[in-house]
């Protein structure tokens, strides 16, 4: 892994001369949770799966070491971090480390002047030199987005406040107050806009005062990004669309349907703001010429297993496929899931698939897998069972339902599938 870290600058070339065409990124086990480009035109993802992946040309190369899904990845002045599920703030490179912990998971990141900011659903903002000790800022609730302005650090959060700390002082005051949690923010010298669960997309000036509202009966925003030099601001939201604002005359440029179902959850521009960079629930990356957005169909088809239409499977499976699919396969060998396989999972000890990175609580776990812990787990849920596991709470109440499930596994993880 430090091998690969440390050759990042260099092994990341290629998605730059993909910019002028439709492209897929293809290789994560998982949705893609978030995207960056840098300066370069170098593309990093990451997803559900617990990595991180860099792509040269369409061929990735993965950067292993969260314990759970990553929720942002940034990249930018020859820095590539990431933060996640697992409470931690990584910085990519010569030795990798864990540059800052939260208490909760780690929603965005930001950068300037060697500090980089990370928002929180613990509540906080982490300032976190690339050298030295950081600390954290209180903020109204979980954050969301994190942006730097002059002088200025602003947070958005899940109670409806846009906050400015003034990085001097760290004193913080409201820059406005939506009425729903904010979910994005994109900081310019002469504007900022924000992506509220509502549905609500705006432009405010740095006093608060309105520029520009942009919401439409389409809810909630979950990404943006933007380009200074097209002048392009970029809206994603919970049912598929990327509107496409141009910030010159404040009009609506583009209005692009990207999936067929599901939300766009990450966003980002290639450097001359030619491609725009697309993730969702598919565990594709896409990246769309934007002079030509509206020629294309949707290209995240959102099929995931768990939702299938329920009345084409049996009970048992349709109880693995809502509560196991996104994590685990049932294929033998390696899996880019966020799980182990679940091939041949019974009479196996838990912790024990090779190659799979597992929390301390289940290294050396006298757990075996039978129709009985396996019940036992579905019952209490993972977070009673084996507390401490990266599993995330999934409880089946019924009875018959783990029943099912048990059988659909004995027999689907003992299959031979290519």
């Amino acid at each position: 892994m430090r091998a690969l870290a440390g050759a990042l600058l260099v092994a990341l070339a290629g998605a730059a001369a993909q910019a002028q065409e439709f492209t897929t990124l293809k290789g994560h086990g998982g949705p893609i949770m978030g995207i960056a480009v840098d300066d370069a035109g170098r593309v990093a993802t990451a997803s559900f799966d617990n990595s991180v992946g860099v792509w040269t040309g369409r061929a990735p190369d993965w950067l292993e070491g969260h314990e759970a899904a990553v929720n942002t990845v940034l990249a930018v002045g020859g820095l590539l971090l990431s933060g996640g599920d697992d409470y931690t703030v990584r910085l990519w490179g010569e030795a990798p480390r864990v540059l800052g912990t939260h208490l909760g998971k780690v929603t965005s990141l930001a950068v300037r002047d060697g500090v980089v900011a990370s928002g929180s659903w613990d509540g906080t903002v982490g300032l976190w030199p690339l050298e030295g000790a950081g600390r954290r800022l209180e903020a109204p609730g979980g954050v969301n987005a994190v942006a730097f302005g002059e002088g200025a650090l602003y947070a958005a959060t899940s109670t409806g406040q846009l906050m400015r700390y003034d990085l001097a002082t760290d004193q913080a005051l409201p820059v406005i107050s939506h009425g729903f949690g904010i979910n994005e923010v994109i900081v310019t010298p002469d504007w900022i806009a924000y992506g509220a669960v509502d549905g609500g997309t705006r432009v405010i000036d740095h006093d608060g005062a309105e520029i520009a509202d942009f919401t439409l009966d389409r809810r909630p925003i979950l990404s943006m990004a933007y380009d200074a030099g097209t002048h392009s601001l970029a809206v994603g939201d919970g049912q598929g669309y990327i509107m496409i604002v141009d910030t010159a005359d404040w009009t609506i440029a583009r209005d692009f349907r990207a999936t067929r179902q599901g939300p766009v959850w990450a966003l980002a521009f290639s450097p001359d703001g030619a491609t725009i960079w697309a993730g969702g629930l598919d565990d594709v990356a896409y990246g769309w010429p934007v002079a030509s957005l509206d020629a294309f169909d949707p290209g995240i088809t959102g099929e995931r297993s768990f939702l299938q239409d329920p009345e084409t499977m049996s009970n048992g499976e349709r109880q693995f496929m809502r509560k196991c699919s996104i994590c685990h396969a049932l294929t033998p060998g390696p899996s880019r899931k966020a799980g182990p396989t679940l091939h041949g999972v019974f009479g196996r000890a838990a912790g024990a698939v090779p190659g799979y990175i597992y929390s301390p609580t289940l290294d050396g776990s006298d757990i075996v897998w039978t129709d009985q812990t396996i019940d036992a787990l579905f019952d209490e849920g993972p977070d009673h069972y084996i507390p401490g596991s990266k599993m995330p709470m999934q409880v089946i109440s019924g009875a018959q339902d783990r029943a099912d499930l048990i059988a659909f596994l004995r027999s689907a993880s003992t299959e031979t599938k290519e």
